[in-house]
């Protein structure tokens, strides 16, 4: 059973970077689609930025430029690195993943399914 473990969440100052990590167990599977999705008080979730096991990156508008994802499969571990934070980046963080049957969705940040999750990690950006 892949458990997907978060850390790396904090409080930070406007204009201030945050690296987020995702570790993945019990992780067996060549392909993948992983993420990292958000969800602030009072909102929907939304994607933030997926990657594929082919490589390809997609980012949602509100964090172009900002924030870039990296995979190390050697750790089985997908990172964040957000910079120029805004306070519209608060918000509870999560790592997601699907191993079979996904597509990577442009521009959305997004996998078109996803079946693993972890417990999340807080952003906070005052």
């Amino acid at each position: 059973h892949v458990q997907l473990v978060e850390s790396g969440g904090g409080s930070v100052q406007a204009g201030g970077s945050l690296r987020l990590s995702c570790e993945a167990f019990a992780y067996k599977y060549s392909d993948y689609c992983m993420g990292w999705f958000r969800q602030a008080p009072g909102k929907e979730r939304e994607g933030v930025v997926a990657i594929d096991s082919d490589g390809r990156i997609s980012y949602a508008d509100s964090v172009k430029g900002r924030f870039t994802a990296s995979k190390d499969n050697a750790k089985n571990t997908l990172y964040l690195q957000m910079n120029s934070l805004k306070p519209e980046d608060t918000a509870i963080y999560y790592c997601a993943a699907a191993f079979e049957g996904y597509t990577l969705v442009a521009g959305r940040g997004s996998c078109s399914t996803l079946d693993y999750w972890g417990q999340g990690t807080q952003v906070t950006v005052s």
